[in-house]
């Protein structure tokens, strides 16, 4: 897919519109047009090629041009115009987390600087304090800026690692392999951000395997090829590793290559202890090979159940799974709908009715359509009148949809007080209510604490959002003391959300499981945006695993009347 490849060069091109001060109405153009483009679950190259660049939210005749050209010619003359001026130093200065084109405009006009080790000298030095808006504070935020950055050119999200380990294993299958194939390593556990890209297969013929491997059409850079390993790097600029291993090995090896290192060394531990070893070939005794053609063999020889990946990280799997304790995994089968969806009504890109289909596909029994209260203007935030609008329409879509319920809800956003955006009247018309904190990042822990407990309490409240507003790779979380946060909630009968969105994951897996283990319920909502960020719930899912979540704790993996009844309590 071009997804990410053409939103990345339209996002680059409102970079660079900022940087040189062009029409704010165009550069908010492209970056939603970015936004909805990487998010699609279809491939923009094959919208275009069927001539419905046009069909899609956000897309306007000039943006359509852009895209045409760049996926018949493989260049953008826009983009090409616009970086004519600006050095690729300061290109990637754009790239740092909540400093923006604008930032840097200043600071390179005003101190000359032009590269991240000059930005980082300056803020270091504390010469960026006087310059206009700027202070000791901003100083600070550009230094934690540049070490997020660092770590995220270390790391790859999810979100992105996922998909194209997929892609890759898919175009193997259409190849014609049928053997095992499978991500190991941190990916197959779900972790929220990866190293490089893992893949294991068993075959017979090794080199034939890598062979295809990298002459896949998507290969930039044949890293290495021989033998029983490949490494490419594909056009996402990825690096994915394959590793083929002999069939009757292939449950060791995939055991092995998953990890984690912790997990393993435990493993290995107790093998030791009944006089076997553990290693990527199989279970040995002595020289007798006990186990090794599936997983399920290796973990059974050292006197264990198959333990899910997501579990194992050495943080109490065995223990429990010696003791017959090991939770019962949600799966993605198991959830019922989505609790945190936005439409046109405010940020979204569908039609409530458009998410209705989409939700019917999906096989969902109900979708709560939630979008934003007044006070996010930036977001469209619907006033006391639209929402009355958009209720209407809810209600005569229920009467003709067969399979879906449509819940009317919004997403409320939580005062600097912990008081709500909607007022009672407001609040007493709606079926879901997600209150989410978009302001006041860097309030002191108590303010924020007291600000969610305040916002948990309210007897409308029933889920919060995104509880610890952090963004992968680019916001840290706010300071908050989540343990008393979790006693409220529990107390309160709140839930809390866990966003799937893929560069939220937001609450973390310990910190789900901490959650869970004070009482509290969940919900794992997309916090989409369009029909296709449905999708993202795999990465929910993903998480709840890791957070030892089961189906009980999830309320929107209960049927639609006791869901109902939970969210009822207040009104």
């Amino acid at each position: 897919m071009k997804n990410r490849e053409v939103a990345g060069l339209l996002s680059r091109i409102a970079d660079l519109w900022e940087f040189k001060g062009v029409n704010r109405f165009k550069i908010v153009a492209f970056r939603r047009a970015a936004m909805v483009i990487e998010n699609m679950a279809e491939d923009v190259e094959d919208v275009w090629r069927t001539g419905r660049l046009k069909e899609i939210g956000g897309i306007g005749e000039g943006i359509a041009h852009r895209i045409n050209e760049y996926l018949e010619t493989g260049k953008m003359a826009t983009l090409e115009e616009a970086s004519a001026e600006v050095p690729t130093s300061l290109i990637q200065l754009m790239e740092l987390p909540g400093v923006g084109p604008s930032t840097i405009r200043l600071v390179h006009a005003s101190l000359g600087i032009d590269d991240v080790a000059g930005l980082e000298r300056a803020a270091r030095e504390g010469k960026l304090r006087g310059l206009p808006g700027m202070g000791a504070k901003k100083e600070q935020n550009i230094l934690r800026a540049l070490e997020i950055w660092g770590r995220s050119h270390e790391r790859i999200p999810l979100g992105l690692a996922l998909p194209e380990a997929e892609r890759v294993v898919s175009a193997l299958r259409e190849r014609g392999f049928t053997g095992p194939l499978t991500p190991a390593g941190s990916l197959r556990r779900m972790a929220e951000t990866i190293g490089d890209i893992d893949i294991l297969a068993a075959a017979d013929d090794p080199e034939a395997l890598i062979s295809a491997f990298a002459s896949l059409p998507f290969v930039r850079h044949v890293l290495a090829a021989g033998g029983s390993k490949g490494s490419i790097v594909t056009e996402a600029n990825l690096q994915v590793d394959l590793r083929v291993v002999a069939p009757e090995s292939y449950g060791a090896a995939l055991q092995y290559f998953t990890g984690s290192k912790q997990h393993n060394v435990r493993l290995r531990g107790m093998a030791r202890a009944h006089g076997l070893k553990v290693n990527e070939y199989g279970v040995f005794r002595g020289a007798e090979r006990l186990a090794s053609r599936t997983e399920e063999e290796v973990y059974r020889a050292v006197g264990l159940p198959w333990i899910p990946p997501e579990l194992r990280e050495d943080a109490g799997e065995i223990e429990a799974a010696l003791e017959g304790r090991l939770p019962r995994l949600i799966d993605e089968g198991d959830i019922r709908g989505d609790l945190h969806v936005h439409s046109r009504w405010s940020d979204g890109i569908n039609r409530c009715e458009e998410l209705a289909q989409a939700a019917e596909v999906r096989g969902y029994a109900y979708l709560a359509v939630t979008d934003h209260s007044p006070s996010l203007r930036i977001a469209h935030g619907l006033d006391a009148e639209r929402l009355d609008k958009q209720l209407a329409e809810l209600a005569e879509l229920n009467a003709r949809l067969r399979s879906v319920t449509l819940l009317a809800g919004s997403e409320v956003d939580i005062r600097r007080d912990g008081s709500l955006d909607w007022g009672d009247a407001e609040l007493a018309k709606l079926d879901c209510v997600v209150a989410s904190v978009h302001s006041g990042f860097k309030d002191d822990e108590e303010t924020m604490t007291a600000r969610l407990i305040r916002a948990v309490r309210h007897p409308a409240v029933n889920v919060i959002g995104h509880p610890t507003g952090r963004l992968l790779g680019s916001r840290e979380p706010y300071r908050v003391d989540l343990p008393r946060v979790f006693a409220a909630a529990a107390e309160a009968g709140c839930a809390l959300e866990l966003n799937a969105f893929w560069n939220r994951l937001d609450l973390s897996a310990p910190q789900a499981r901490l959650a869970k283990e004070a009482g509290v319920k969940f919900a794992v909502n997309t916090d989409a945006h369009q029909t296709g960020q449905l999708g993202m719930i795999r990465f929910g899912v993903g998480q709840a695993r890791r957070g030892w979540l089961e189906p009980e704790d999830i309320i929107n993996t209960w049927e639609l009347a006791r869901l109902r009844r939970f969210l009822a309590k207040g009104r």
